[in-house]
């Protein structure tokens, strides 16, 4: 599909037997599509997935100047508009939980429930950037890119994961290797750096937070800022886990987010954040 003289692709999984609800599910900086690889057949078993590549990964189209959430929030009411998607769960990583945060708060009425895993509520309130991503961010524009790939994915993951599974390490840089470099990296990274909301008490839909205690890419501390945001917000820490942490405990993310989307409990609505463990 094409927005504002942009193609803007996405995916669709969906069973041929079963009617399911929709979820749509939003990649961070520099991930497309293929980014959910290690939940998407978990979480195909109880949805219909939409899965979007935001301007400037995958298939869709970089963007031509300043980029801002918004725009990307945008981009994803229209994929929804296009595949005649009216509402559904909507899942956000990171970058992708600040997009599906504007489509929350200015498009309620399409949110049945809301996931936000690894992000931020933006400035003013947020804490920053850990000093070592920001290092590393710096210091990667004159690595050699395969080095790059591997620090980045490093510091992705948590400490435990990176000392006893190593192979997620492997399959993470596996993964990225064997996709094009996203041509928007820089304008989503700009996107992202801009961000900032004081209306997330907008937000209606019933709102899970996701966060990995040993998060050096969003700093942990955001999840109970975001939470307490929100009115009736859930709150789920993973000790840990990393920024990537569904890389590292996929059925766990699949459970949580499986779990809160279908319960349709009322008890998400209180009006203060309730923190569980997994």
């Amino acid at each position: 599909m094409r927005r504002d003289g942009l193609r803007i692709a996405y995916g669709v999984r969906r069973s041929r037997w079963r009617r399911l609800p929709w979820m749509a599910l939003i990649q961070g900086l520099g991930f497309d599509r293929t980014g959910w690889a290690p939940v998407v057949d978990g979480l195909a078993e109880h949805f219909a997935l939409l899965l979007v590549d935001n301007r400037g990964s995958g298939a869709s189209d970089a963007p031509t100047g300043r980029l801002d959430v918004r725009d990307m929030a945008r981009d994803v009411l229209a994929v929804l508009d296009h595949a005649a998607v009216r509402r559904a769960h909507v899942v956000g990583i990171s970058l992708g939980g600040m997009i599906a945060q504007e489509v929350a708060i200015g498009h309620g009425g399409r949110v049945i429930s809301l996931v936000l895993a690894a992000t931020t509520p933006g400035w003013p309130v947020a804490y920053p950037m850990p000093a070592g991503t920001v290092a590393l961010l710096a210091a990667a524009r004159t690595m050699p890119p395969e080095l790059a790939l591997r620090r980045h994915a490093e510091n992705a993951l948590g400490p435990d994961t990176l000392r006893h599974r190593p192979d997620v390490v492997e399959r993470l840089v596996a993964a990225q290797r064997s996709r094009p470099a996203a041509a928007g990296w820089q304008a989503q990274l700009g996107a992202g750096a801009r961000f900032g909301s004081l209306r997330q008490g907008a937000i209606t839909a019933p709102t899970l937070v996701l966060h990995g205690t040993a998060d050096r890419v969003v700093d942990p501390r955001n999840a109970r800022l975001l939470a307490d945001r929100i009115p009736g917000a859930r709150l789920i820490l993973l000790p840990g886990l990393g920024h990537l942490f569904f890389w590292e405990a996929p059925a766990t993310f699949v459970e949580s987010v499986t779990r809160f989307a279908l319960s349709g409990s009322p008890s998400w609505k209180d009006s203060s954040p309730r923190e569980d463990r997994p």
